[in-house]
């Protein structure tokens, strides 16, 4: 590409649907497939199109994160001219700048944005699960001649969502965001190509309360006759903002492992930050089926459907199915577990069966309760 493309990142979101997940981490933070976090995606992205310049934006809870992509070197993004950049909240002689909305996010970090020179802004959001190729997408929305393109795709679960776009050869014609009776079946996925002047205009005009670029901008840029383009997105795209929408994109690593391709390591690899453990260990007489097991694991158990990640034992005669068992955890003998998702250094006690109808999120503290529960 011949033009300066910064992309803004927006990572500061609380994630409250996909809570307790999210109690002590911001959503991009959240483990996905075993081995992988949610932000490496949307930086293997990055990466593949040859974008160097990265705008971090942060709020909630952001240490984990930021600890975790560190100068960005898992994803080649440790360059002198460039590279990766936290932008944090801030106070001035106006006030803290605590952040009321993604556009007002970006309104508050403009001053990166002028500093890197950019011709082209991309803004994304660091907690969907997609492999894109964001050098076609910059690409068609300079063809287009357009002053903002979105890229868009279509759901396959509850269109209101979503912010539904109308298009006419493109062009988008009409939008509404999170609507009780979509008109349409094209849905933003929240990834927005401006022109820079285009976005330092419409950020400029009057919006200093809490605005969203779906809520507020794309309205607005219709309504003043900016040129809006739609880019159509035809791969696979899941918005994990909930506890079951982030199972089951999960288990399509499982179930339809072609959707996200995590195998085709030329056109468009997926990174992330190495553990550093050991290979995994399985013992004698053990069944695995349908199973992702990570590094550092100890299995003496059976596992079915299931995804297993780092530094995680489990004990001898237990059985995990459909389940999601995140780092650290600790499983005795004789446990049964199904449709749990459990966090990050559980200790699960011999014996214990944890079985649910759907997927529940089970930590120490919940399993604790439950056996208060039980003794009740």
């Amino acid at each position: 590409m011949n033009v300066n493309v910064v992309a803004m990142l927006l990572v500061g979101g609380r994630g409250e649907r996909l809570y307790p997940i999210t109690k002590h981490k911001a959503k991009p933070a959240v483990c996905f497939g075993g081995k992988y976090k949610l932000i490496d995606f949307v930086l293997s992205n990055i990466a593949n199109a040859g974008i160097s310049t990265v705008g971090i934006i942060t709020q909630y809870q952001p240490h984990e994160l930021m600890a975790y992509i560190e100068h960005g070197a898992s994803w080649d993004l440790d360059i002198t001219d460039g590279g990766v950049q936290f932008l944090t909240p801030y106070t001035d002689d106006k006030g803290d700048n605590w952040q009321k909305g993604t556009a007002h996010a970006i309104k508050q970090h403009m001053h990166y944005v002028r500093q890197k020179d950019a011709d082209i802004v991309l803004i994304l959001s660091g907690d969907h699960v997609y492999k894109m190729d964001y050098e076609a997408l910059i690409q068609e929305h300079i063809n287009s001649e357009a002053d903002m393109t979105i890229g868009a795709f279509e759901p396959h679960d509850d269109l209101s969502r979503y912010g539904i776009i109308n298009t006419e050869n493109n062009r988008v014609t009409g939008f509404e965001e999170k609507p009780e009776n979509p008109n349409g079946t094209l849905a933003s996925m929240g990834i927005y190509v401006f022109n820079k002047q285009t976005l330092e205009t419409i950020l400029a005009d009057g919006l200093d309360a809490g605005f969203d670029f779906g809520k507020d901008i794309i309205p607005k840029a219709l309504s003043e006759g900016y040129h809006l383009n739609s880019y159509h997105f035809d791969g696979y795209f899941r918005d994990v903002g909930t506890i079951e929408s982030l199972f089951q994109a999960n288990m399509d690593l499982i179930d339809h492992p072609e959707f996200l391709k995590l195998t085709d390591y030329k056109r468009l690899p997926l990174y992330t930050k190495s553990s550093h453990f050991p290979p995994h260990h399985i013992d004698l007489n053990v069944t695995l089926k349908d199973a992702l097991i990570s590094d550092g694991c100890l299995v003496a158990g059976h596992v079915t459907r299931s995804i297993i990640s780092p530094d995680v034992t489990i004990g001898f005669e237990s059985h995990i199915e459909d389940s999601l068992i995140y780092a650290h955890v600790r499983i005795g003998e004789h446990c049964h577990i199904k449709n749990a998702i459990i966090l990050e250094n559980t200790v699960i006690m011999k014996n214990t069966h944890i079985v649910f109808d759907h997927p529940t999120v089970i930590d120490n503290d919940r399993l604790w309760a439950l056996g208060d529960e039980n003794d009740g």
